[in-house]
């Protein structure tokens, strides 16, 4: 399994911190999904107060959805555009890693600006907060072990080109789904809807699906045991978070299916 692994992947960098944080940041986003399996939910989007007690809630600050989401995305953003002039040129391999990162998250501000109709929820901001810092540390750890790993052996398999199809694919078919998110909702509307179009015909959360691919993308680009560690726990997570939107889906409506899959057609 090793050997496998090692065709793959660089060596671990001779970093403390590198490696210490491919520990913890698959430890936290694992658990994340377990806690969203067991009820716990991230206090953001259609969460908010969901299966919150009163006295809990009225303790909460909540920021508006627009002002909150665009909070979560926008350090993470900002670090990729740092990037290119902390470490100005380290190969076309780092290139692209900073590119694929910096395009995520732009993409993500600009979607919550000018993409996403929210409902009114709003954000928490205990939770806020974390999310923020999570997606901001990780985009400098994955790039900080790019950076280490430069002076390593290449692996023997070089998935730089198919993890770059995958990002466009994973990142394109994001988009599309959340645009059809948001086109259910008529102007001034609040109100959930089932969603529809697209792949939501046959699987709750697509839109989880193709993020799951581009960070697949950004791991073979990387190829760093850094960022495939971070992947498998963003995978994790995001399937909590599906079972979790099913849930929440079957208890607003009675007519929902029971049988509908979650995160991968005809199967999950």
């Amino acid at each position: 399994m090793m050997n496998v692994l090692q065709s793959f992947l660089f060596p671990p960098p001779p970093s403390i911190f590198v490696t210490a944080m491919s520990f913890i940041s698959f430890g936290s986003l694992a658990n994340a999904g377990l806690s969203e399996l067991r009820g716990k939910h991230l206090q953001y989007s259609k969460f908010v107060n969901w299966n919150v007690p009163n006295k809990i809630q009225q303790k909460q600050i909540i920021i508006s959805s627009k002002v909150g989401m665009a909070f979560l995305y926008t350090p993470a953003f900002l670090f990729g555009v740092a990037s290119f002039f902390i470490f100005p040129d380290e190969g076309f391999r780092f290139l692209l890693l900073r590119s694929a990162l910096t395009i995520h998250f732009l993409k993500r501000v600009l979607e919550v600006l000018f993409v996403h109709r929210f409902g009114g929820s709003g954000v928490a901001l205990h939770a806020a907060i974390p999310i923020a810092l999570s997606y901001f540390i990780s985009t400098v750890t994955m790039i900080y072990a790019q950076h280490l790993s430069g002076q390593l052996p290449e692996p023997s398999i070089d998935l730089t080109y198919p993890g770059v199809g995958l990002f466009l694919l994973g990142i394109g078919g994001n988009l599309y789904h959340h645009y059809i998110l948001a086109t259910l909702r008529g102007e001034g509307e609040k109100e959930y809807k089932i969603p529809k179009g697209g792949l939501f015909d046959l699987v709750l959360c697509p839109h989880y699906l193709f993020e799951v691919l581009g960070f697949v993308g950004i791991s073979c680009i990387a190829q760093t045991p850094y960022t495939l560690a971070f992947t498998a726990g963003t995978t994790l997570y995001l399937l909590g978070r599906s079972c979790s939107t099913k849930k929440w889906y079957m208890s607003k409506f009675e007519d929902f299916p029971k049988d509908a899959k979650v995160f991968l057609p005809f199967i999950f």
